[in-house]
């Protein structure tokens, strides 16, 4: 693929929204002709006025021309009105193609591990929609006709006398009462961005969830009605706005007319003298009105135009999800095949060849010292990440590659760090999923044993979480929550990445009732833990030592090897074994699993 094709490639979301708002932005652009047109009645009307009414001394003939030119500015201010809504519709059109792209290359983003990565690109969106659907562009319309309006200023001059004070005070009082007529909108408009943004960035924080489970289009469902709220309050807001903000426009321009028409009044009534000094001066308060706007919103078109190279970026790497053939439910037959992962732009590798099988409905503990690359392991088997060589896959099929909605509706997923969503209990435990009902719900719950603790909440199961006056959760808490999570409808195949590690001794029997449970339903389960107990019916056990294979097999035989190779090292002196103890002792045996946590001597921090 050429430079050219990528580029073009990567312009395409946001350049396809805008080439389909093209009709909208051309009519705008024709609105802002006509009436820059319309203006030219102004000095027109002037000149009228000094080269027909002084001569004629004809009243009849002021009053005619003064009530033309007032008319032609309604219609203006009518044109300007059209504009501004033209325009509105096209931002809320744009928002609707792009913003759901940008809300799933955020999450997209987070899985790469990239950089500054954040709800910032949403407020970019913002910006550049603001800017491109607003003052912005309308000050690039009127921007072409500051020459006309230049030269005919070497015409005429115009000076501003005490009707214009008088207009000031007018015009004050408008913006009072347009701020009044706005202000509880914006404020709403400004209530549900602020909850749109806490939302986002708490799914963010759980996004390897997201992406494990394929919950982006549930999570992205929820995030959709609080961003249409704050869209909504924004065209409330506008449209309270947009009315005194042209009734704005057509005093002022209403004042400037009549400040021509008081001024050959007066010298029809010989009060004053001739001279061009009104036209002047409002033909030059025009030429300058664009220029004065575009000083104004400078700041905001260059905020625009660095939002847009963002954006861009954001987009670069980001491929929409594609429709493809949906799997059956697997079975849960887990193959790792030669895989092997490293940071991106790390020499080291954190794991290397791993190679290794479960048989479906099988219980594999993971043990090993902290860094040996048990969690980055874990991301890899519910496709988090993509391997660097290799694959993992399930019945068959790569992880990776499987559609992330559908594999998420056969596996659950806990990680190491449990985040939840601002919502209540429920939509949590049913991973905002319309479609799961109450019962699923409880379900869940009750299998993973935390369905007495939800009870006890100050609202049960439609308790809010996080969020301006919602109820937060102790971390062992939230962590009992998302393996209710995790278990909903009873998935093929579960990862728990240290799941007691925030656990009580109650939250720990309750687990360990769990995890009976999932293997007599047969699922396929992986947990990742330091402590002996909760992998006391495991079926095989794998010991990872910096990022390889150190043991696998069936649990008795690799805790009889870990047991060996512990009673190998030098020990303290103690009393002689009875002749008829067990060659691995239970306790013997925890402690040689306990001793698989030491730290790697290379580890480096993997997790």
């Amino acid at each position: 693929m050429t430079a050219a094709h990528a580029a073009a490639k990567k312009d395409t979301l946001l350049t396809a929204a805008i080439r389909n708002g093209r009709t909208a932005i051309m009519v705008a652009a024709l609105f802002s002709l006509v009436t820059n047109a319309l203006y030219l009645a102004l000095p027109i009307f002037t000149n009228q006025v000094y080269g027909r009414v002084l001569s004629s001394a004809s009243m009849a003939t002021l009053i005619v021309l003064t009530a033309g030119t007032l008319f032609v500015f309604l219609i203006s201010s009518l044109i300007d009105f059209y504009r501004a809504r033209v325009l509105m519709n096209f931002g809320v059109s744009f928002d609707q193609q792009v913003s759901s792209h940008v809300f799933a290359a955020l999450f997209d983003g987070v899985t790469r591990r990239e950089g500054q990565v954040g709800s910032q690109a949403l407020r970019d969106l913002d910006q550049f929609r603001s800017v491109a659907t607003g003052n912005g562009i309308t000050t690039l319309f009127d921007l072409p006709w500051l020459p006309l309006y230049l030269t005919v200023l070497f015409v005429i001059d115009v000076w501003v006398g005490v009707l214009t004070l008088i207009g000031a005070i007018v015009l004050a009082f408008l913006a009072i009462m347009q701020d009044r007529a706005s202000r509880p909108a914006l404020r709403r408009t400004n209530d549900a961005a602020i909850k749109s943004y806490g939302f986002t960035e708490a799914g963010l924080r759980n996004a390897e969830v997201v992406r494990a489970m394929g919950l982006l289009p549930h999570i992205g469902s929820q995030w959709m009605k609080h961003r249409q709220e704050a869209l909504d309050h924004g065209v409330d807001a506008g449209k309270a706005s947009e009315v005194w903000s042209n009734a704005i426009k057509f005093v002022r321009m209403a004042i400037q007319v009549g400040v021509i028409a008081l001024g050959a009044y007066l010298i029809l009534e010989g009060r004053i003298g001739a001279g061009m000094l009104f036209a002047n001066m409002i033909l030059s308060s025009r030429a300058l009105a664009p220029i004065e706007r575009a000083v104004g919103t400078w700041p905001q078109l260059v905020a625009a135009a660095q939002a847009y190279e963002r954006l861009q970026a954001l987009f670069s790497q980001y491929k929409p999800t594609q429709p493809g053939t949906a799997l059956p439910r697997p079975k849960g037959q887990l193959s790792v095949e030669g895989v092997s992962f490293g940071a991106p732009g790390s020499p080291r590798l954190i794991l290397t060849g791993l190679t290794f099988a479960v048989p479906a409905g099988t219980f594999l503990g993971i043990v090993g010292p902290s860094g040996a690359g048990k969690s980055t392991l874990a991301r890899l088997l519910v496709g988090v990440w993509p391997p660097l060589a290799g694959s993992v896959r399930l019945d068959g099929s790569d992880v990776f590659g499987w559609s992330r909605t559908d594999f998420g509706a056969h596996i659950g997923y806990l990680p190491q760090d449990t985040e939840l969503f601002a919502g209540t209990v429920r939509d949590n435990i049913a991973r905002f999923m319309p479609d799961v009902t109450d019962a699923e719900v409880i379900a869940a719950a009750q299998n993973a044993g935390v369905h007495e603790m939800i009870v006890r909440l100050p609202n049960g199961y439609d308790t809010e979480l996080g969020g301006q006056g919602g109820v937060v959760l102790s971390v062992g808490q939230r962590q009992r929550v998302g393996l209710a999570r995790a278990m909903l409808r009873d998935p093929a195949f579960i990862v728990l990445d240290e799941p007691n590690a925030n656990l009580d001794a109650q939250g720990e029997q309750a687990l360990l009732l769990a995890l009976k449970k999932m293997k007599a339903a047969g699922t396929t389960a992986v947990v990742i833990s330091h402590k002996p107990s909760i992998l006391a019916d495991a079926d095989m056990l794998a010991v990872i030592r910096d990022g390889k294979m150190d043991a696998f097999g069936p649990k008795a035989e690799v805790m009889a090897r870990l047991a060996a190779n512990n009673a190998a090292q030098p020990q303290p002196q103690t009393s002689p074994t009875p002749a008829n103890q067990s060659p691995v002792p239970a306790d013997t045996a925890a402690k040689a699993i306990a001793a698989t946590a030491t730290p790697a001597q290379s580890s480096g921090g993997a997790r």
